[in-house]
């Protein structure tokens, strides 16, 4: 199943270029139409936005880092940072068994997220430009969606899941 930030940003995708090539047929200046349509469209997804899960605090930072560290409780939580950084460290937090799942929207982020030993974790991004560096190793992804799951995810009693949706996005996973 396909996740709603995938199913978001590939229907933005096609909305832009439909805009686009409608304004090219017609000679249309779209880019008069693209800021203002944009905002207002921002607008509408933050007041109507779906909720992953009701249950889930969501945290609103449109500049900024948001930094989670030392002695803290991982929990699910959503993250909207417009331009920023995000950093967990995960090495002395209090992980719950079964899966945690962090969410991150935003437009240009940089991700960091440290995972002590015997803890399970996946990563997906979905973004036009994905820049990764999972365990050392470094990936790239233009356009597409990119997914990466820990070798002991299924079978490790605790689990974190990073799910992050951009323009733009570094993310970088190590382990402790």
């Amino acid at each position: 199943m396909r996740n709603q930030g995938q199913l978001f940003a590939g229907s933005l995708l096609i909305f832009l270029g439909l805009l686009f090539l409608v304004g090219t047929l017609f000679n249309i200046n779209v880019w008069a139409f693209c800021w203002p349509l944009g905002l207002i469209l921002l607008g509408v997804w933050i007041l109507l936005r779906p909720q992953f899960n009701p249950n889930t605090p969501v945290n609103m930072t449109p500049l900024g880092s948001v930094r989670r560290g030392g002695a803290w409780r991982v929990a699910n939580e959503e993250f909207w940072i417009l331009v920023g950084d995000a950093d967990f460290d995960l090495t002395r937090a209090d992980i719950p068994a079964g899966e945690t799942t962090l969410r991150l929207f935003g437009f240009v982020n940089d991700v960091t997220l440290i995972v002590p030993q015997g803890v399970g974790f996946a990563v997906s991004s979905t973004a036009f430009v994905t820049d990764l560096n999972i365990l050392g190793q470094q990936h790239e992804s233009f356009v597409m969606p990119y997914t990466f799951t820990s070798d002991d995810y299924a079978s490790a009693e605790r689990r974190v899941r990073l799910e992050a949706t951009h323009f733009v996005t570094s993310i970088k996973v190590r382990r402790a």
